[in-house]
């Protein structure tokens, strides 16, 4: 929805799950979108050079975030809150559903 602004539907795919997730490395965003990671490592990289993510590691894991420092966060926020209620709400259901943990086998939803 954001491509033409943002320039690339990579770059709105991460902000929107660094907004709905608070963190995330790009292998994660990777399968979470079924894409390649190649483009997805390129987005980030060029957001933290930008000042918009930063990174943190966790062991080998680059982790990046949004820069609470940067100066049109809010204004960010609020735009890609905004266009996520224009997604799917299958699409908004699996961006803020968050489940880290392995289910045991035959367990109900």
């Amino acid at each position: 929805m954001l491509e033409e602004l943002f320039g690339s539907k990579n770059r709105e795919r991460v902000l929107q799950y660094i907004l709905a997730r608070g963190e995330g490395y790009a292998k994660e965003m990777a399968d979470f979108y079924e894409s390649s990671v190649d483009p997805i490592q390129k987005q980030l990289e060029r957001l933290e050079i930008g000042g918009i993510l930063v990174s943190k590691t966790a062991g080998r894991t680059r982790l990046f975030m949004f820069n609470p420092r940067y100066a049109f966060k809010n204004e960010l926020v609020a735009l890609l809150e905004k266009a996520r209620e224009f997604y799917s709400p299958a699409e908004q259901e699996r961006l803020t559903r968050q489940r880290k943990r392995p289910r045991r086998t035959g367990k109900p939803l």
